[in-house]
C-alpha cells in the first residue's frame, strides 16, 4: 500500500519514517543457537587463553634472546619474505588468469581453480611428500637436476622457500583474483579508448585498483609462510640455521624446554593477530569468489 509520502508501506513489521526511508526490521538470534555458538567460540579462544595464562612472562626476554631462537626467527622471517616475493611474481599473473577464466568452458575453469586451491585443503605433510617425489634426489625433476648439474634441493634453505610457497601462494592468488573481479573495468576500457597500451593500462590503472587486494594477499601469504610446519619439516628437514624455522623450533623446544616453546608460540600468535586485525575483512572477498 502506498502512503501519502510516496513510499510503500509493508503490511506488517515495518513502516516508513518521516524522511521516506524504510525502517529495517531488527534481527534476532534463536536462543537455541547461543549454546553451540558459545562452545565453538570457547573451542577457538580457550586454548589461546590457556597459552597466555601459562606463559612465563618474567623469563620471556631471556627465552627470546637465546641464539637458537634468534636464529630460527631470522630464518623464518627471511624465508617468509622470499616466499612472499616469489608468490607475488608468480601468483599475481596466475590471479589474472583465474579472473579471466570466466569466459572459459566449465571443465577447464573448474579444474584450474581446483588445482590452485588444493594446497589450502591438502594436509601440509602430504604437500611435503609430493615435493620430495618431485624435487628429491629420486624425484621427477630432482633426479635430473642432481645427475646433470649436481643440484640438490631437499634439506636446504631453498627447500624451505619452495615448501612455504606451495602452501602460502594460494592465499595471495585468491585475494588478488577477488580484487580483480570486484574492480571496475570501465576505467581500463576508458584508458584503452584513449590510446593507452595494455602495459600502460596494467601499470597505471589495473595495479592501483587492485593494490589493496595485493597488499592483503601478500600479508596473508607472509603470515602463512611464517607459520608453515608440515611441508617444511618433511621436505626441508630441521637443520639449525639452514632449515629450522620458528614453528619447527617451537615443536622441538616443546620436548626440551616447554617455557621456550610457549614463548615462541606467543611470537607466532602476536604476528598472526596483528596481520589479521590490519587486514580486517579485505581478504574474505578473495576466498569467497
Amino acid at each position: 500500500m502506498r502512503s501519502s509520502r510516496g513510499c510503500f508501506r509493508p503490511r506488517a513489521r515495518s513502516c516508513c519514517r518521516p524522511g521516506g526511508s524504510v525502517r529495517r526490521r531488527s534481527s534476532s538470534i534463536a536462543p537455541a543457537l547461543w549454546i553451540p555458538a558459545g562452545i565453538a567460540l570457547g573451542l577457538l579462544v580457550l586454548p589461546l587463553l590457556g597459552l597466555i595464562i601459562r606463559a612465563p612472562w618474567a623469563q620471556l626476554p631471556e627465552l627470546l634472546s637465546r641464539p637458537t631462537v634468534l636464529q630460527a626467527l631470522g630464518l623464518s622471517v627471511g624465508t617468509a619474505g622470499l616466499t612472499t616475493v616469489l608468490s607475488l611474481l608468480l601468483g599475481v599473473p596466475l590471479a589474472f588468469v583465474l579472473a579471466s577464466s570466466v569466459d572459459w568452458p566449465a571443465v577447464p575453469r573448474r579444474l584450474v581453480r581446483a588445482l590452485v586451491t588444493v594446497p589450502l585443503v591438502l594436509p601440509p605433510v602430504v604437500g611435503g611428500v609430493a615435493l620430495l617425489l618431485l624435487l628429491g634426489r629420486r624425484g621427477l625433476i630432482g633426479q635430473p637436476l642432481d645427475d646433470w648439474f649436481g643440484i640438490t634441493i631437499p634439506f636446504t634453505t631453498a627447500a624451505v622457500v619452495i615448501a612455504q610457497t606451495f602452501v602460502a601462494m594460494p592465499f595471495l592468488v585468491l585475494s588478488v583474483e577477488g580484487a580483480l573481479r570486484a574492480s571496475d573495468r570501465r576505467f581500463e576500457i576508458a584508458a584503452g579508448t584513449l590510446g593507452a597500451s595494455r602495459f600502460t593500462i596494467f601499470r597505471r590503472v589495473t595495479l592501483p585498483l587492485i593494490a589493496p587486494g595485493i597488499g592483503a594477499g601478500a600479508l596473508l601469504c607472509f603470515t602463512r609462510a611464517l607459520g608453515e610446519f608440515g611441508a617444511t619439516i618433511t621436505f626441508a628437514g630441521s637443520f639449525p640455521g639452514v632449515t629450522q624455522t620458528l614453528p619447527i623450533a617451537t615443536y622441538l623446544e616443546l620436548q626440551r624446554d616447554p617455557d621456550a616453546a610457549i614463548a615462541l608460540s606467543l611470537v607466532l600468535i602476536v604476528v598472526s593477530i596483528v596481520v589479521l586485525v590490519s587486514l580486517r575483512d579485505r581478504w574474505t572477498a578473495g576466498l569467497s569468489s
